[in-house]
């Protein structure tokens, strides 16, 4: 069973950054699809940026250019550097596999992060 435990979330000003990590267990990890996503209450999660095995990253439009998804085999970690934070960003954010891969049942405890001033 996969394991996923994220961390690095808290609370910062508009314009200032964060970097969550994500520790993944139990998956062959350098075959899996990696995302990041988020949940705000009322709102169903979305995909916020994925990583393929070879690397190749996607965002949603409105984080391109100010977060950036990367992985490292070696420690099955799965990281998201997040830029010029704003208001909006605020949520919920969790790890999890991403399409075209399926999702793992279980979800991580996610991490919070707050954009206010």
């Amino acid at each position: 069973q996969v394991q996923l435990v994220e961390s690095g979330g808290g609370l910062v000003q508009p314009g200032g950054s964060l970097r969550l990590s994500c520790k993944v267990s139990g998956s062959i990890f350098s075959i899996d699809t990696l995302g990041w996503y988020r949940q705000v209450p009322g709102k169903q999660r979305e995909l916020v940026a994925k990583i393929t095995p070879g690397r190749r990253t996607n965002y949603l439009d409105s984080v391109k250019g100010r977060f950036t998804i990367s992985r490292d085999g070696a420690t099955k970690m799965v990281y998201l550097q997040m830029n010029s934070l704003k208001d909006e960003d605020t949520a919920v954010y969790y790890c999890n596999a991403a399409p075209p891969d399926v999702l793992w049942d279980h979800w991580g405890p996610g991490t919070q992060v707050t954009v206010s001033s």
